[in-house]
């Protein structure tokens, strides 16, 4: 009998895999199962560094580099306002009575004296009180001479002078006509005439029908609506003239209702407008609002400005800054040298060898001058960029090149 040797070999073979398999498969479900090791609740992750650049010479060139030092900061408030005549010596020249204007004297911008004649109106009124002066005067005069005939006759009793009767009959209506001279005068005394005016009309028996129309403040014209022949009327607008004294001016400005509590009475400020740069103009707080704009949640804050030279002028738009407390020493840090970052966050870069930067989240508070002051996250002594920190912040956040 032939044995196939080739058939036995395979089935030995077999035969071994399964008992080797028989024999794990029985290990494994006697020995019991090892449990994983619990991970630790309190470990934290490696906190990652912070990112560091490497400048070569010629990147170092765009860059500017200082120690942070300290530096002086005012604590203060910003605002916008408009400039305003300060309306507490701004005057609209109206007449006292209606009438026709037939004469202006001062132009627009003219600087002009407390009674200088600024127009005159042809008034009816006027034509009316200095008629009634005439007529007085007039009827003063025949009752004086009538009076000093009846003296004289009374004096001569006995040669067929007057009754006593008569003569206190003249007296009294001498006193009468004296005394509706003077009320005339004074009527016409209202309307602006001087004494040697009305006496002349009194002399002459003619009528001046021109009223004198003055200024009753010293300042600038600031407004001229005056044309001869225009009919004009008391407090019927336009002024024919309005004059101002712009030797102050006034700044209004609405603050945020939240700063409302820092402003007060007599605060110093400084005022600054496009018209100049560089100059500004220095101001004290003379009223407060005393209410708050219940749509803009702002308060009216009015400030009297001197302006000697007469640059300021109505409508400009002003930024005014004032201090609200005591100065504060902070390390400082150029403005240039911080960045914001889309998430609001500040950083500086930083460098200990003036070739690798490194990237430091800050905190800023106050700014004056080009300077922020730092709260957090910089001491004094640091080197710190100063100029260029947005080309680093840019270096770190460009897409990597193959």
């Amino acid at each position: 009998m032939r044995v196939d040797r080739r058939g036995l070999s395979r089935g030995a073979a077999l035969i071994t895999v399964l008992a080797l398999s028989a024999a794990g498969y029985a290990l494994r479900e006697a020995s019991p199962p090892v449990a994983a090791a619990p991970a630790d609740p309190s470990a934290k992750p490696a906190a990652a560094s912070p990112p560091t650049l490497e400048l070569s010479a010629k990147q170092l060139e765009l860059v500017k580099l200082a120690p942070i030092g300290t530096r002086i900061f005012p604590v203060e408030r910003a605002a916008v306002g408009s400039i305003d005549f300060d309306e507490d010596v701004a005057v609209q020249v109206f007449p006292s009575y209606q009438g026709k204007i037939l004469q202006a004297f001062a132009k627009l911008g003219d600087e002009v004296v407390k009674g200088k004649p600024l127009y005159t109106i042809d008034s009816p009124d006027l034509v009316q009180a200095e008629s009634t002066l005439i007529g007085a005067a007039a009827t003063y005069d025949l009752t004086a001479r009538a009076l000093a005939r009846a003296k004289s006759l009374f004096d001569r009793q006995g040669n067929g002078g007057i009754a006593e009767k008569d003569l206190d009959q003249a007296v009294s209506d001498e006193k009468t006509a004296e005394g509706a001279v003077k009320a005339a005068r004074d009527a016409v005394r209202v309307f602006g005439k001087s004494e040697a005016e009305i006496d002349r009309i009194v002399a002459s028996r003619k009528i001046d029908p021109a009223l004198v129309v003055p200024s009753p403040v010293s300042g600038r014209v600031t407004a001229r609506n005056a044309q001869p022949g225009l009919l004009v009327q008391p407090g019927n607008a336009p002024a024919p003239y309005t004059v101002a004294d712009t030797s102050t001016m006034w700044l209004l400005a609405n603050v945020p209702e939240s700063d409302s509590p820092l402003y007060r009475l007599g605060q110093a400020l400084t005022v600054t407008v496009m018209a100049y740069p560089g100059q500004s103009f220095d101001g004290r707080v003379s009223t407060l609002g005393a209410n708050v704009d219940p749509n803009l949640h702002t308060l009216l804050v009015r400030s009297e400005i001197a302006d000697p030279k007469h640059k300021l002028l109505p409508g400009m738009l002003a930024n005014f800054v004032i201090d609200t407390g005591d100065p504060v020493t902070a390390p400082a840090i150029a403005v240039n040298g911080v960045v914001r970052l889309g998430d609001g966050t500040m950083t500086a870069w930083v460098t200990t060898d003036q070739h690798h930067f490194t990237q430091r989240i800050i905190k800023i508070g106050l700014q004056h001058e080009g300077f922020d002051q730092v709260l957090e996250g910089l001491q004094p002594s640091e080197t710190a960029v100063s100029d260029g920190a947005v080309y680093l912040d840019n270096m770190l956040n460009a897409p990597a090149t193959d």
